[in-house]
């Protein structure tokens, strides 16, 4: 069975051919940037002939384009893995937010797609490109089934305690109003590899999933206990545009005060807060290079930004009762050694201390970066969402 897994992030395309049952990657790559004039297309083939690797930098305007572009690679006379779109069996996709009434794998449905598309005010940064890649590849690959998996799912495992909100109970009753949770595919994937790696099934484990969107999550016994994301993927870690924990008198006073629409408010704390912000750029492989060049609002924006996961650390080494590891994962969990030393700095009542010259190194393995004296475990896993929903899309249909 091939299955092709579209993962649509909120500016970024990051896709997979991967033969399953034997999870074979047959290609792999990303359209990274998307929106910017210097958008990137990765495209790596894995073939009998000799690996070939294919990177070309031009403007993609939409997620649309960029799938386009993808699928023209998988079928290239010379670079191409498939001669015919119709050799892709099953089309997964990352969907992020599903609620309550989709909280496993799915075949897309007319009526899911309605249901994920109600969703869009909760989620839209990425309900919209998630919807958008299942439009563009049920047109592209118009024999393939099409099967969603929802970043939701792994966090309904959270216990009430943690997932409702002191409000009005009936707001969750007749509305559904609660923290769902997101990253969840990612979460769900690092937590297993690093209990796996611990030899500790039932380990107390924090992920932490640092991309343009950030989340952090206290997992116990393979479970999601707590997760920093709430009704919408707004909420918790400061992020690329994302704005985070914010005391919500702001909103008031932008409306009140200030004379913004709620549409304004919506567009200033989702698309031009956080690392932006406070910066000017979104993107953290910029505002390393300005921190590098002792600009002071990078430096102080990367405290924040570090600060805001430490606090999460604590707060969740406590849910958890006990701390066995943490692991950093995603583009700048996995990248950044700078955001890993100011979280990991002053940490020694929980444990934890970095070994630096570990953190400098670069893997794409799963690394371990404490120092020989830290109690609990600091592990890099580079998380494959591809891989984890591919395995869900067999399970469900084979």
């Amino acid at each position: 069975m091939n299955v092709f897994v579209i993962n649509s992030g909120s500016s970024s395309i990051k896709y997979q051919l991967i033969s399953m049952p034997e999870a074979k990657v047959i290609c792999a790559g990303m359209v990274d940037r998307i929106g910017l004039e210097r958008s990137e297309v990765k495209y790596k083939a894995y073939r009998e002939d000799g690996d070939i690797v294919k990177n070309e930098i031009h403007p993609i305007p939409d997620h649309s384009e960029g799938l386009k572009l993808v699928a023209n690679f998988l079928t290239d006379l010379e670079v191409g893995v498939i001669t015919d779109p119709d050799q892709v069996h099953v089309v997964g996709h990352r969907v992020v937010h599903g609620g309550e009434k989709f909280s496993q794998t799915q075949i897309v449905t007319e009526e899911a797609k309605a249901h994920i598309k109600a969703l869009f005010p909760l989620a839209p940064l990425q309900n919209p490109a998630n919807y958008l890649g299942i439009e563009v590849a049920e047109k592209i690959f118009a024999r393939a089934t099409q099967v969603v998996v929802f970043d939701t799912g792994f966090h309904q495992t959270m216990p009430p305690v943690a997932y409702r909100m002191a409000i009005p109970n009936e707001y969750y009753e007749k509305n559904r109003i609660r923290s769902y949770g997101f990253h969840g595919t990612s979460h769900k994937y690092v937590s297993e590899k690093a209990a796996e790696y611990l030899g500790k099934p039932n380990g107390k484990i924090i992920t932490i999933h640092l991309g343009n969107g950030c989340s952090i999550a206290a997992v116990k016994d393979g479970r999601c206990i707590d997760t920093s994301m709430g009704l919408g993927p707004m909420n918790g870690l400061i992020m690329g545009t994302r704005v985070g924990d914010v005391d919500q008198s702001v909103i008031f006073y932008l409306v009140q005060q200030l004379g913004y629409s709620l549409d304004q408010v919506n567009t200033l704390l989702n698309n031009k807060s956080g690392m932006l912000g406070l910066t000017g750029l979104r993107d953290m492989r910029d505002i390393k290079a300005r921190y590098d060049a002792g600009d002071p609002e990078a430096i102080l924006a990367y405290q924040m930004y570090a600060y805001r996961i430490r606090k999460f650390i604590g707060s969740y080494a406590a849910v958890l009762n006990g701390l066995d590891a943490i692991v950093f994962t995603a583009g700048v969990g996995e990248n950044d050694s700078l955001t890993r030393k100011l979280v990991c700095a002053d940490m020694d009542f929980l444990g934890i201390r970095l070994d630096e010259d570990k953190n400098e190194v670069r893997s794409s393995d799963l690394k371990t970066i404490h120092g020989e004296d830290s109690r609990v475990a600091v592990l890099v896993i580079p998380t494959n969402e591809e891989l984890e929903i591919a395995k869900q899309c067999f399970e469900l249909l084979d």
